[in-house]
């Protein structure tokens, strides 16, 4: 039986004991009614490991962890996949996130843009944010990934173009290259991709003059949402883990 695994931003070491955050004991005790002694995994996504621990001290909505033994390092991938996203509504962002986080992305870029529909700033931003690290973090607890993707703030495209590390493939369904055609990226690679309804013709010229290379995906044009997991899929089978 598989152990529950769960993410926790704190400091591990066999032989150590830890207060288990409240989102924890809530989804330990009142989701899987587990009881003291109970064997779980832990992760805290910065050292790259699981940690077997057992479940201690369980007094009104609050617990421990005794933590066991340390698991092996999670070895760095052979291409190291980040993914700069337009930002688009709800459950499609929500979905684009998860799921790139199975796909084994490093790093979201989260982009404002001109046909992004979400507004967001202050406290919604913040809000915001801390919704997306959950959603990245519940996809590692599920997907048995030891480091978390860094998740960074979000940016205008401009101002991302401008820092942006090469190389970038802009998703275009006009571009003439598909992914079979390109060489084989060094250490990294990005992707951009625009929310509902894509980039305007004025942000496209931008990211081209900025250095990206457009690359389509067959003849159809794809989600927001899909898009970037197709892209994902398509890379880790040419060049990355899948292979």
């Amino acid at each position: 039986m598989r152990l529950p695994r769960n993410h926790v931003d704190l400091p591990l070491a066999p032989g150590g004991r830890v207060e288990l955050p409240e989102r924890v004991v809530r989804h330990l005790l009142q989701v899987l009614r587990l009881r003291e002694g109970a064997q779980i995994l832990l992760f805290n996504g910065r050292d790259g490991r699981d940690y077997l621990a057992r479940l201690t001290h369980l007094r009104k909505g609050t617990a421990q962890a005794e933590i066991l033994d340390a698991g092996a390092v999670e070895p760095p991938p052979p291409l190291a996949f980040h993914l700069a996203l337009g930002i688009s509504r709800g459950e499609r962002m929500d979905y684009a996130l998860q799921k790139a986080v199975e796909l084994g992305v490093t790093g979201l870029q989260p982009l404002f843009t001109e046909r992004t529909v979400v507004r967001l700033e202050g406290k919604r931003l913040e809000k915001r944010m801390a919704h997306w690290h959950g959603v990245v973090r519940s996809a590692c607890e599920q997907s048995g990934r030891r480091y978390l993707p860094q998740l960074h703030a979000p940016l205008r495209l401009a101002a991302w173009l401008e820092r942006a590390a090469p190389p970038v493939l802009l998703l275009d369904p006009r571009a003439e290259s598909s992914l079979p055609q390109l060489p084989a990226p060094g250490e990294r690679l990005t992707f951009l991709i625009g929310p509902e309804g894509g980039l305007n013709e004025e942000e496209r010229n931008l990211a081209y003059a900025g250095g990206c290379t457009g690359v389509r995906l067959g003849p159809r044009v794809l989600r927001t949402e899909t898009a970037p997991l197709a892209a994902l899929a398509a890379a880790q089978v040419l060049w990355g883990d899948f292979r």
